[in-house]
């Protein structure tokens, strides 16, 4: 057989599978074998033959003392994944469109890739001077402010090769030469629950705060971002954007199932 009908084999092979799973989704409930092999058309012989694979990889469980399948536990996972990834940048741009119109302020939605935080929405204030976000945008880790509250959230492992590259090409905030001296940083961007950068912004005459948000599971999935120009954006003690800022993201992070009463994976 040549590889590209062996390819093939293997995509209508797949397809089959995913017959089963669609037809068990749509029963609603444990199923005999009987009845997914009715509702995927096709013999039971046949269905019992990808249920076993099926059942090997998780995505359907069967009940030894009823005989009855229904999806596995790596199926349902892959609903929540789906759902987390589907939800959270619709919830997020409705998010930050709410703070533009409370704050005035330019406001932006970051999410960690391979590479960084990135840029993936941002909402332009009603006034005469704003800063432009570029959506898209690679975010520095040590010198932008949702650089801070990813590195500081995300397990260390994850972050420490980009510090230290951010480091080494001289890219961090003045007075941070070394890992430690970031970690310091980052440790007080988690004591604050927030970043706030009033100097050493990655563009000049630009200020920033930014708030973690997260997920079902408690771990970070994005970061909300106030940016403005440099003296116009109060970011005191008192401040009320930043207020507005904190309390945008935990309202964000209650939608997407995040428990505030319980640490996130970061800090355990």
């Amino acid at each position: 057989m040549s590889d590209e009908l062996e390819g093939k084999h293997g995509v209508q092979s797949l397809e089959v599978g995913m017959n089963i799973l669609k037809a068990m989704a749509t029963g609603r409930r444990s199923m005999m074998l009987k009845d997914i092999a009715l509702a995927a058309d096709m013999p039971s012989s046949k269905a019992h033959r990808y249920l076993v694979s099926l059942i090997r990889s998780g995505l359907v469980e069967q009940d030894r003392l009823s005989s009855r399948y229904d999806l596995g536990p790596f199926a349902l996972n892959l609903g929540l994944v789906a759902l987390d990834r589907l939800d959270r940048i619709r919830l997020g741009l409705n998010a930050i469109t709410e703070l533009r119109d409370r704050t005035n302020e330019t406001v932006s939605l970051a999410v960690w890739s391979e590479n960084g935080p990135v840029v993936v929405r941002w909402e332009r204030p009603r006034r005469p001077v704003t800063v432009n976000v570029v959506t898209g945008t690679n975010l520095q880790l040590l010198t932008s402010a949702a650089g801070r509250v990813f590195s500081a959230y995300l397990p260390e492992h994850q972050t420490e090769a980009l510090l230290r590259r951010e480091i080494e090409s001289g890219k961090s905030p003045e007075g941070i030469t070394t890992l430690a001296e970031a970690r310091a940083l980052l440790a007080d961007v988690k004591a604050q629950g927030m970043a706030i950068i009033s100097d050493h912004y990655f563009a000049r005459g630009v200020e920033a705060a930014a708030a973690p948000v997260f997920n079902f599971k408690n771990e970070i999935t994005m970061a909300i971002a106030v940016v403005g120009v440099e003296r116009s954006l109060d970011l005191g003690a008192e401040s009320r954007t930043l207020a507005e800022l904190r309390r945008s993201a935990q309202a964000l992070s209650a939608r997407l199932g995040a428990s505030p009463d319980e640490e996130t994976d970061a800090e355990r």
